[in-house]
């Protein structure tokens, strides 16, 4: 039984010892969160080579007064700003859920007990602790009154401890009964919740094959970007003999198409919406990848308390027991309930299913701990009743031993309710026990942890129960919910160090229990060995380094602060029922992502292309003696070609429903539908240009009408790879296809718009022209469709297969 200390109480450290530790540095000075400061958020979101090419290209632009033709400068802000600001906000959200930070332990310093702030306990701090009290640094035990605390988040056994005098607390854990004080042993970063979190302190990214894909496609772009600069400065200030102006204008017009600026800002948006409508859902996700790659997990790792279960237990029956009356023992089970001072919470969950009690007056009261296992309330007439284990109040060698273990061999929790021959508080209770009922408990299922599982189950995703609980507990409820392997589920002392044979196990195993903190990053990495992305989902400190080592970390808003600064996904209602939302979420980010970059990065074939031509013709120029040839296009023109056919309707899109399944290989689907495109386009635009180029010594007004002939059929052939890329269509896609036709025809019609971005399509032959070879180059594009669909293995679909549906 704990030891209740009859001495004076210690008066703690005085204040000059206070101050010599604080000069000493033994001080609880630990870091707030495990994430990125503001800094270093803005640092990595605004120096990106995007922006870096983007800048340099804005600053060539302004050098030539023509600010209207640095319009894609915006860029530059935009595709910083959406990053900085999803992950600020996050940063700001976690702050404010650090509830351990914000608890103030009451200290006793020269005798005189006061609530101070975490950072100022100072080591050999006696620190006094009563019920619901957290413990936040480690310590021994110097005083204690029944004292027990719940270490479930620090080990995952839900069974509180006893703490005697002399016992050892771990901060992370917290007070469920009794009270006492102790002295701090460990403080600052070497208490163990503070090892764990520096470990897992170090920022990591989420793996993301959309963002690896698109900076390998910028890197490639990148080292395409130094010959054709180069060619495009040889022909704009050589070979076209224009002024530096004009020649400045137009490299810059060659050079930015090539880069993708829309994509990074289409990606950075998808994200940023799917972490807005999750947030709705009480869904905080600390990093913007973090939903595509729960998409991509094909493994789920779930902590059954806190996870599957609620924090607590459910009545599930009473078993009465030989002699007694059944109302009887549902009226004294809840007296016991209703009147216990400090109900646990098997209590709780009596009175929760038994309601109010009868109202008998008590005469005397037990509370209950952990050392003598049973409580008990006399109530004079009424009797004298006890509550508690039945190994210890049974005979062992009873009938109803046996069927209390075999109920216990099931994962149940099983309280004996029994009637003494004397008062509970007497020094000899309980005396002669008669048994009355077996009241069984069961862990709460979550109501919505089946549907969840079945999720999964459909999408082709394994779960794996680990818990810190006995394994047979583990595994009755992995039964209740009717996972697969629940029925055998295995002892973690028992599971093999070698990480091979440990893969070999999870491959075949589902539900594992008393799995310790280091066993459980283990599985992680086992898991990852083999092929598998993981996600791991938990609430406790024990569970802090397995977050950090998957791919994707889940934590529960009312769990520890390491796991929520550790983790990319919070859920803050702690339900594990909104993944499914999650990876659905996901899933529209990729499969919208995929679509919208077929529409850059086919602009950046064509540009690329159209570049190298134009430069290669100049080149050409000065070895054969014909005539050079400029750039077609200035800056405003590139940008009006993309307003319609990529910027406004790929954000339309990358916010449209997508239940496509996660697929890798973004990079080589994208490209193969890309490239064809694009050499199509550039192509085309080129020949275009050709029948429409009047030589160097072309009037303003041809120079116009050639340009605007090359963008006629740059534009058609664009807005139909638009067309391919909304494919199947529904109503709203038809009309966001005929609203970029309508918009250009404007732009090309107007006499404002043609004379503010130049445009002359006046000239009826050069029209024609243009027309005749946007539409040649259309066929070739929908040929290039049909056949990149085909080897991709997807479906040449036109319309979805039900109404209203959207691939």
């Amino acid at each position: 039984m704990s030891t209740t200390v009859q001495a004076p109480k210690a008066i703690g450290l005085t204040a000059a010892e206070v101050e010599r530790r604080r000069s000493d540095g033994a001080t609880n000075d630990v870091p707030d969160r495990a994430s990125r400061s503001v800094r270093e958020i803005v640092r990595a979101n605004v120096f990106t080579r995007i922006n870096a090419i983007l800048g340099v290209l804005f600053i060539l632009v302004l050098s030539t007064g023509s600010v209207i033709d640095g319009m894609f400068g915006l860029l530059i802000v935009a595709n910083s700003a959406v990053g900085i600001i999803q992950e600020v906000r996050a940063k700001r959200t976690l702050d404010q859920l650090a509830i351990v930070s914000q608890a103030k332990p009451t200290v006793r310093r020269d005798g005189i007990a006061a609530q101070i702030a975490p950072r100022e306990v100072v080591l050999d701090d006696l620190i006094e602790l009563g019920p619901g009290d957290q413990i936040v640094v480690d310590g021994v035990t110097e005083e204690s009154a029944l004292l027990e605390v719940d270490e479930s988040l620090l080990t995952g056994e839900a069974d509180p401890v006893d703490k005697a005098v002399g016992s050892q607390v771990m901060s992370g854990s917290y007070v469920v009964s009794g009270s006492g004080a102790y002295r701090a042993t460990k403080v600052g970063r070497e208490a163990y919740a503070a090892k764990l979190a520096d470990e897992a302190s170090k920022f990591t990214l989420v793996k993301s094959e959309l963002r690896s894909g698109i900076d390998t496609i910028l890197k490639v772009i990148t080292y395409l970007l130094i010959p054709a600069g180069l060619l495009s400065i040889y022909n704009q200030l050589v070979s076209s003999g224009e002024s530096w102006r004009p020649a400045v204008t137009g490299m810059v017009a060659a050079l930015v198409p090539m880069v993708p600026e829309g994509l990074v800002l289409m990606t950075s948006m998808a994200f940023a919406v799917g972490v807005v409508r999750l947030g709705r859902r009480q869904c905080l996700v600390q990093e913007l990848p973090a939903i595509e790659g729960l998409a991509r997990v094909d493994v789920v790792c779930a902590d059954k308390t806190g996870t599957l279960t609620e924090n607590g237990m459910r009545l599930s029956r009473i078993v009465t027991l030989d002699g007694f009356d059944d109302d009887e023992v549902r009226r004294a089970a809840s007296a016991l309930a209703a009147d216990d001072p400090r109900p646990n919470a098997s209590v709780q969950a009596i009175g929760e299913g038994l309601g109010a009690g009868p109202g008998w007056p008590s005469t005397a009261v037990a509370p209950f701990s952990s050392a003598k296992k049973w409580s008990g309330i006399s109530y004079g007439e009424h009797g004298d009743w006890l509550l508690g284990a039945p190994d210890v109040l049974l005979d062992p060698s009873s009938e109803d031993a046996r069927v209390a273990e075999e109920l216990g061999s099931s994962g149940l929790r099983i309280l004996l309710l029994a009637r003494g021959d004397r008062p509970v508080d007497a020094a000899d209770a309980p005396g002669t026990v008669r048994p009355a009922a077996l009241i069984v408990l069961e862990q709460k299922v979550r109501p919505d942890a089946r549907e969840t599982l079945e999720y999964f189950a459909e999408q082709n995703v394994s779960i794996k129960v680990i818990s810190g609980d006995n394994a047979v507990s583990v595994g009755a409820v992995a039964t209740s919910l009717e996972l697969p392997g629940g029925d055998h589920a295995v002892d973690a002392r028992e599971l093999p160090e070698d990480r091979a044979r440990l893969a070999d196990v999870l491959e075949h195993e589902t539900t594992f229990g008393r799995v310790r903190p280091d066993q459980k990053r283990a599985m992680v990495a086992a898991l990852q060995s083999r092929g598998h992305t993981v996600a791991m989902t938990g609430d406790g400190v024990n569970d802090v380094l397995a977050l950090k080592d998957a791919d994707i970390g889940v934590a529960m808003g009312s769990g520890s602060p390491a796991t929520r600064a550790v983790a990319q996904i919070v859920l803050l209602d702690n339900k594990f029922a909104t993944l499914p939302y999650v990876v659905g979420e996901g899933r529209r980010v990729i499969g919208n992502i995929e679509r919208v970059s077929n529409l850059f990065l086919t602009k950046t074939v064509y540009s690329v292309l159209l570049a190298f031509l134009v430069g290669l013709a100049g080149v050409g120029s000065q070895i054969f003696g014909y005539d050079p040839i400029g750039y077609p296009f200035l800056p405003r023109h590139v940008t009006i070609a993309a307003w319609f056919t990529i910027g406004i309707p790929a954000f339309i899109l990358s916010l449209a429903p997508n239940n496509e399944r996660a697929r890798s290989g973004f990079v080589g689907r994208v490209m193969r539908l890309a490239i064809p495109s694009g050499v199509v386009i550039g192509l085309a635009t080129f020949v275009a240009y050709l029948i429409a180029y009047a030589g160097p010594d072309a009037t303003e007004e041809q120079k116009v009408q050639a340009g605007t002939t090359a963008l006629i059929t740059l534009i058609m052939i664009a807005v139909w790879v638009l067309a391919i890329v909304a494919r199947p269509y529904v109503w709203w896609k038809v009309v966001l296809i005929a609203t970029s036709i309508l918009a250009y025809l404007v732009l090309f019609t107007v006499p404002f718009t043609r004379e503010f971005f130049k445009l002359d399509p006046s000239n009826v032959g050069l029209t024609t022209a243009a027309f005749i070879c946007g539409a040649v180059g259309i066929v070739l594009v929908e040929i290039a469709w049909w056949i990149s669909t085909a080897i991709n293995g997807g479906q040449h679909t036109l319309v979805p297969a039900s109404p209203g549906g959207s691939a």
